[in-house]
């Protein structure tokens, strides 16, 4: 039992960390905050490119803390963005990443993408991809 009696909050702490320790062993990196800055812009460009439905169900297979920072900052009336080259999805997480040391661009991102294959149920991860534009879809390992 926590100590606060709020075990909702203790658990997705704990899962959370699991999902940030998961990727930071993919990509090889030292810092938890550059893996969880990496994670947290990559989600919210996979979130700006789905419709509003695709995006409620992939968010309802995330912890509340990693969800809550998916949903952080969205504008519904925005979505789903017009940029549907790799480019364009690369770009705002280059801009937000590319201080770290390591940062190995599409590859880092790819990486992302396999932690959610093992996070997120692989029927939800089909809909995701056959959801994005195929140039984003090709970044995502099957």
């Amino acid at each position: 039992m926590s100590a606060q009696g709020l075990e909702v909050i203790d658990h997705t702490v704990q899962i959370t960390h699991e999902w940030i320790n998961d990727l930071r062993e993919r990509l090889e990196w030292e810092s938890s905050r550059d893996v969880l800055r990496l994670l947290r812009v990559t989600l919210m460009q996979v979130r700006d490119h789905l419709g509003h439905d695709e995006l409620a169900q992939l968010s309802a297979q995330m912890p509340l803390l990693i969800r809550g920072m998916f949903y952080e900052g969205w504008s519904p009336s925005r979505t789903p963005v017009r940029g549907r080259s790799r480019e364009d999805f690369l770009a705002p997480i280059e801009a937000k990443v590319k201080d770290v040391r390591g940062w190995r661009g599409q590859q880092d991102v790819s990486a992302v993408f396999e932690t959610l294959n093992v996070k997120i149920s692989v029927g939800e991860i089909a809909d995701v991809r056959d959801s994005l534009p195929q140039p984003i879809r090709d970044m995502w390992p099957v």
